[in-house]
């Protein structure tokens, strides 16, 4: 049985969209569409799917496979996102982004953070924060996989990131919102929605967005989202910024779009905004604003550091981990309660900085800890896309070998050698196992393995 969908809700529409509420409400009735979004770093043999419009990397699939049994999503090299939601692509489409920081400030679980973590590059940075620190878990598991290590993930109270002053090139906040998106490919948001939880989300998204204001550089770019059709939560948030920072914000460079995407755009002030409603465009609801923030005024500033977070690496052990990565000469390592992390120095500072001030839960990529002067590697090491290959022996095992490697389950130790092996399905690495004579330890992390379906 179908949930219907609320009273209030539906009221709402049809004052926004008038005869075309209609079509609305038919649509979420619907199957939702099933999409993904290809990593660049790691291609791979995946579905066969038909290109998004608005995000080159992203495919409609026609069914929704058993993702959970896919290696190849373990691997990092695809992303089960939502194809409204890749629209953050697009509009950052014309900034050459390489090596810049980005600031995804409500970040779990981690679709954009990942979107963002290729648009940078090795030698860029994007700090991931959510307050929640159950759903922080599964953003960090999904940067791991996705693997171009150059990800701060944080759990910290808005104030603290805008604390960074004037720090970031963008600046995007994907508010935590009423979900009304979200009442076709979640029936439950149906019956969690009410007009009482709308007035709580718009108190949060302006107390979210001072901070992120706080946190962009002159000149940066803010992109504010929701998966909600609301327009207390949309324009009015929009228009809210305008009154609140209108002197500060400027027109960002125009986003193209075209007419059979079926995005409905509109401009508040200097804001671009566009609407996703599921009876005109291939997705689910959603709603984005693009601008800027003025050029001029102070300088960037970092809070005072908390605490003392690092230790460095010399020696026989700097040698070590060096030859596990493609580009050692560009990477700084250091150590945190005996694990070994890696940078890219270009962020080194800053990933500092931000260390010392804020709740980390992970950073960069972990590398292992170092045992007898030889490497233990961590799974992260393997998901890594500077990873340097050939330290150790790559073996390509069959779809069930896979997926028994990924329930952590034993796997036949003859294809592999003596000591540590990387686990390739279709050429992507999808973690450790160390052969020990007969058998073979397997090393997939035991809290990320999949259960029997």
């Amino acid at each position: 049985m179908v949930i219907p969908l609320p009273e209030e809700f539906k009221c709402s529409m049809r004052e926004t969209l008038g005869d075309d509420a209609e079509k609305l409400f038919a649509a979420l009735d619907t199957p939702a569409e099933v999409s993904i979004r290809l990593n660049p770093a790691k291609p791979a043999e995946v579905y066969d799917g038909e290109v998004i419009g608005w995000s080159p990397n992203g495919q409609y699939l026609e069914c929704r496979p058993q993702f959970t049994l896919d290696p190849l999503m373990h691997g990092g090299a695809y992303y089960v996102q939502e194809a409204s939601s890749q629209f953050v692509a697009h509009i950052l489409k014309g900034d050459n982004l390489e090596g810049a920081r980005m600031l995804d400030m409500c970040a779990a679980p981690g679709g954009k953070t990942t979107l963002y973590s290729s648009l940078v590059g090795r030698k860029g940075l994007v700090v991931a924060n959510d307050i929640n620190r159950g759903r922080v878990m599964a953003l960090e598991d999904n940067v791991k996989r996705w693997g171009m290590g150059n990800v701060v993930v944080t759990c910290s109270e808005p104030r603290y990131i805008g604390d960074f002053e004037l720090w970031f090139d963008v600046v995007a906040v994907d508010a935590p919102c009423s979900g009304e998106g979200m009442f076709r490919k979640m029936e439950e948001a149906r019956t969690e929605w009410s007009p009482a939880s709308v007035e709580q989300c718009v108190a949060r998204q302006r107390e979210i967005l001072a901070e992120a204001w706080r946190a962009l550089r002159p000149g940066g770019k803010l992109i504010y989202s929701t998966c909600t059709f609301n327009n207390r939560e949309d324009e009015g948030i929009v228009e809210w910024l305008m009154e609140e920072y209108g002197d500060e914000i400027v027109a960002a460079e125009r986003v193209e779009t075209c007419d059979e995407w079926g995005i409905v755009r509109s401009d508040i002030g200097a804001f671009q905004c566009f609407h996703f409603y599921p009876h005109s465009a291939r997705g689910e609801g959603f709603f984005a604003a693009v601008a800027r923030k003025a050029e001029g005024g102070a300088k960037r500033r970092v809070p005072k550091a908390r605490r003392k977070v690092f230790a460095s690496l010399q020696g026989a052990e700097l040698a070590e981990v060096s030859r596990w990565v493609d580009d050692a000469k560009a990477m700084s390592f250091r150590k945190i309660d005996n694990v070994v992390y890696g940078y890219d120095s270009a962020v080194m500072d800053d990933v500092t900085h931000l260390s010392e001030s804020l709740s980390v839960a992970y950073s960069g990529v972990a590398l292992g800890q170092i045992f007898k002067g030889a490497l233990k590697p961590e799974h992260s090491l393997a998901m890594f896309v500077g990873r340097s290959r050939g330290v150790v022996p790559e073996v390509e095992v069959s779809l069930e070998d896979a997926q028994n490697f990924l329930r952590k389950q034993d796997i036949d130790a003859k294809q592999f050698s003596e000591g540590i092996n990387i686990v390739m399905y279709k050429g992507v690495a999808i973690g450790f196992v160390k052969r020990i004579g007969a058998r073979c330890n397997n090393m997939y992390p035991k809290e990320q393995r999949i259960l029997n379906l």
